[in-house]
């Protein structure tokens, strides 16, 4: 017997934290799915002030995650995620009583707060119960969480937006936090392995080095140029599709990334553990380009939607991944700061990437958009290789 085949993955704490990841990934996508309606019809907001909700909740989160990861093994993983998940919960009942568009704003920031701190800390923990030597395969099966309410959420949404009022959607998510905070109660959660000079050391600094995990930095890094590029997909799709006149393809289209996910990314995590990190990161690079380079000549629903299963072979595949990576050149006792720093990498290019491609949209159209993106992730080879891939 081989020593992949001791290792147990699918323990009981491991299931548990990643349908915690999954309640609260379904409660994000139900809101950012119906939330815009829900402002413009309640206040008689505008477009903008729209955004601007859903703008916030992601402030809110990159703020936290930042914090979460400086103090994650000073408080306590286990103290840290009843926290997060009790102030989610906390969050989702304050829409209820928030009559007014401030009030929803400062309800946004506070859920953004509490979604930074139990993702970061959820991940964490489930990193932590990863076999090292099953590492990339243990990732790729706990990031399908959020890849299930990616196509899960917007329809639960759209689907109560239809039959029922906003307090209906509400509702819905106040059970989804609910059960995340209740099943959590049975779970182990791993805690760091730290000696008092260690827990000392942790408490003392404020320098950069205390916020981001300078080895995890480095794969990190590339995933704000690939969070930029999958914002322009994210972002314009639909706008895109309109003015070329694939709007019932595109409505397909996440639903065969997603697809292609879930069968695709067992086999890449698994890869990623017998073949070595350039064996699978190179592809990758190669086939998210491609997805791009595709999207720009798009005249068909099919060239559409296989641009959609080679994004989910690319990017999704990068995302995946390139967390394993962070994860496993970061030190055992920095695994949190580690997780923190991948997220707010990924975060803050999904962030700024609909400005800046919104602002090529202007210059080139469409179509210039997406072969400048793709242009720009095949030249991010000439990155990995420099930050991680000679290694």
């Amino acid at each position: 017997m081989n020593k992949l085949s001791k290792s147990s993955l699918w323990t009981k704490d491991f299931i548990i934290i990643l349908l915690v990841a999954f309640f609260i990934a379904l409660n994000f996508y139900i809101l950012m799915t119906t939330l815009a309606v829900y402002v413009v019809e309640q206040f008689g907001a505008s477009q903008s002030e729209a955004g601007l909700a859903a703008g916030i909740f992601i402030i809110a989160s990159l703020f936290s995650r930042l914090l979460t990861g400086r103090y994650i093994e000073v408080i306590g993983r286990r103290k840290l995620l009843y926290a997060g998940l009790l102030l989610f919960l906390i969050a989702t009942l304050l829409y209820f009583p928030a009559n007014s568009l401030g009030l929803l704003l400062a309800v946004r920031f506070i859920h953004g707060v509490a979604f930074g701190i139990a993702t970061t800390t959820a991940a964490t923990a489930a990193m932590d119960l990863i076999p090292d030597e099953r590492k990339g395969e243990g990732t790729s099966y706990f990031s399908l969480s959020p890849t299930a309410a990616t196509a899960l959420g917007p329809f639960i949404g759209l689907f109560i937006l239809q039959r029922a009022d906003f307090k209906m959607i509400f509702a819905a998510c106040t059970l989804f936090s609910a059960i995340s905070l209740v099943i959590i109660l049975f779970s182990k959660i791993p805690e760091a392995n730290l000696t008092e000079e260690q827990r000392r050391a942790l408490k003392r600094g404020f320098g950069i080095q205390d916020f981001f995990e300078k080895k995890a930095f480095s794969i990190s890094i590339m995933m704000v140029i690939m969070g930029i590029a999958y914002s322009g997909i994210v972002s314009f799709l639909n706008s895109y599709a309109i003015q070329i006149q694939l709007q019932d393809a595109a409505g397909f289209f996440f639903i065969v990334y997603a697809i292609f996910l879930f069968i695709s990314r067992p086999f890449t995590g698994r890869l990623l553990d017998l073949k070595g990190d350039n064996f699978v990161i190179y592809p990758s690079i190669l086939l998210f380009s491609l997805s791009l380079l595709l999207l720009s000549y798009a005249y068909n629903g099919f060239i559409l939607l296989l641009a959609g299963a080679l994004v989910a072979l690319g990017f999704g595949t990068l995302m995946s991944c390139s967390q394993a990576i962070a994860i496993k050149k970061s030190p055992k006792l920095r695994v949190g700061l580690a997780t923190s720093t991948f997220f707010i990498c990924m975060d803050g290019g999904m962030g700024i990437g609909p400005y800046l491609t919104g602002i090529i949209v202007q210059l080139v159209d469409f179509r210039g958009t997406y072969l400048t993106l793709a242009i720009v992730v095949l030249l991010s080879v000439i990155l990995y290789y420099y930050v991680h891939g000679k290694q």
